[in-house]
């Protein structure tokens, strides 16, 4: 895909994968100190801003660790995964690598559709954005699920020679089993942009400001910002009736 919306991580991969076995990341945490956020890999014993200790004396103080936003895909049940083609987001990924994407079973399975045809991997996807598709209304399906994969890989249209980098490929694969299962169900089906726009920007948006903030602790060892600004109230006056 050559084109993508603000807040996409890259273009959706050419398929050519190579097995990986990712670290994985450094926990992070946040520290509420000299009137600022400071970001580091495990609470700082002092504060790198003013060299003092860093003891939580008030509730707001406290450290606060922040979750990331990757999961071993393989653990994962009936979810829409994305990773690397080559390497790790932590590591490797630059913001414009390939991305490969795929579909979870029940036993965390991940189907995937490459050059050389369906895929069905049990390694190889442990750092991954995942977006759960059996949103409430769906659940009865469970059951079913796994049969519903393996019927839908096994058509014609995946096989080696259908597959087309730019049209007909790993994301491709996966919107078609997305809108199969919809159609079952009697639900609208979903077009590309609609899909990428409210089920996979807002993941990869989150991913790509943790990758940042992680490569900036990582180079510098913290990273510091501004807490928000606290809302004021109305004025006088400006109240709503």
């Amino acid at each position: 895909m050559r084109r993508r919306k603000s807040g996409e991580l890259a273009p959706l991969a050419r398929d050519r994968e190579a097995m990986q076995c990712p670290e994985a990341g450094k926990p992070i945490v946040k520290v509420n100190h000299c009137q600022k956020y400071v970001y580091s890999f495990g609470v700082p014993r002092r504060c790198p801003l003013c060299g003092q200790d860093v003891g939580s004396r008030r509730l707001e103080e406290a450290p606060v660790s922040i979750s990331e936003p990757f999961t071993n895909g393989h653990r994962e049940k009936c979810s829409f995964l994305l990773r690397p083609t080559r390497g790790t987001f932590l590591r490797e990924y630059d913001g414009r690598s390939d991305l490969h994407v795929g579909i979870t079973n029940t036993g965390g399975v991940v189907y995937n559709y490459t050059v050389h045809g369906v895929q069905r991997d049990e390694v190889g996807w442990e750092q991954s954005v995942s977006v759960p598709l059996l949103r409430p209304g769906l659940f009865g399906l469970l059951d079913q699920w796994d049969k519903y994969l393996e019927d839908f890989s096994a058509t014609a249209a995946w096989l080696p020679h259908r597959y087309e980098e730019d049209r007909h490929n790993c994301y491709s694969y996966a919107l078609a089993f997305v809108n199969c299962v919809l159609a079952t169900e009697g639900e609208a089906q979903l077009d590309r942009d609609q899909f990428t726009e409210k089920f996979v920007v807002p993941r990869t948006r989150k991913a790509s400001k943790y990758i940042t903030l992680y490569r900036a602790i990582e180079e510098r060892g913290f990273y510091v910002t501004d807490p928000p600004r606290p809302q004021t109230g109305p004025g006088p006056g400006s109240g709503s009736c």
